[in-house]
């Protein structure tokens, strides 16, 4: 259920997780998230000052999850924005339906339409498709829009949402109309560092980097997901994988991608199926399920060198 809530009266806390088992609104099973205390600061300094946060961290370390937490946690709808290399700034905000329109003049011409029907060709606004933004700025409650992997998009992407982020009102151009945010939305922006992104919009935006989690957060993150997994077998797989992450961080330098979070939890949906005797015997030498951690040749040959050298 949505709060109708003013933005002095929230605080977000971590605290507050889904029950094992629980599902979103749109079906998809939720998972515990515990964010750093650094980052629960920088999300209640972006709804304290209504400014975007900026999310950077490698990938698969739980920067889209985030905004899943906090509007969980808050009570909150998401209108979440996933950016392709072919998206628009303007998608975010509407679409205009310009096929649907021909079609229906078309239909029109061949006196297929009611004259009710053939009336409402003539209003552009039965042709607009609102998209993560535009329904946010529409909407009579607080929302979180999540603008995910903004760095995917062309480099003039994010300069063509400086209005929208900064004032929190857009135009229509079709109808000119001018739609202004009647709740300002905390819209929370990730990015892989794929591209450098522009200083306009960067002055606009707070800024956070998710840092991995060390031994111990990731200890707590995955007997919060399986809380019914043994801790010997979280304690020996999670050493394992940190060690597995090392090695290949050492023989690869700053090139590639790194085994992340979520290959982790994975990783664990794999072992809490087997016996648990089986799988601490097994990582004792090479990793079990290996390929559900590294996803590349390359990876496995420096991983299987690794392991002869030590012998």
């Amino acid at each position: 259920m949505v709060k109708t809530v003013g933005r002095q009266f929230l605080e977000y806390t971590g605290q507050v997780q889904p029950q094992l088992g629980e599902r979103g609104a749109n079906g998809q099973l939720l998972y515990p998230y515990l964010p750093s205390p650094e980052l629960v600061e920088a999300v209640n300094l972006a709804i304290y000052l209504e400014r975007p946060l900026l999310l950077k961290g490698e990938p698969g370390c739980g920067k889209t999850l985030l905004a899943n937490a906090v509007a969980y946690e808050l009570g909150l709808n998401l209108e979440a924005w996933y950016v392709k290399s072919t998206s628009r700034a303007q998608d975010g905000l509407y679409t205009y339906d310009t096929v649907g329109r021909l079609r229906d003049a078309q239909l029109a011409a061949s006196n297929s339409l009611s004259a009710e029907q053939i009336q409402q060709i003539y209003n552009p606004a039965n042709y607009l498709r609102w998209g993560p933004l535009g329904k946010a700025f529409r909407g009579e409650n607080l929302s979180v829009v999540l603008i995910d992997e903004i760095d995917k998009a062309d480099i003039d992407f994010p300069n063509d949402l400086l209005l929208e982020l900064d004032q929190k009102r857009f135009i229509v151009e079709e109808t000119g109309d001018e739609i202004k945010a009647k709740v300002a939305p905390i819209v929370l922006i990730t990015s892989n560092d794929e591209k450098d992104l522009p200083d306009a919009f960067l002055r606009r935006c707070l800024f956070h980097y998710v840092e991995f989690p060390d031994n111990e957060r990731l200890r707590e993150i995955i007997c919060n997901i399986f809380p019914d997994i043994s801790p010997k077998l979280v304690d020996k797989a999670v050493a394992r994988f940190l060690e597995l992450r090392k090695i290949i961080a050492e023989s690869r330098g700053e090139m590639g991608k790194n085994v992340s979070t979520s290959e982790l939890i994975d990783w664990f949906k794999v072992l809490k199926r087997n016996p648990q005797d089986k799988i601490l015997g097994q990582l004792d030498g090479k990793l079990p399920f290996l390929g559900v951690l590294l996803k590349n040749w390359v990876d496995h040959q420096r991983y299987l060198a690794y392991l002869k050298n030590r012998g």
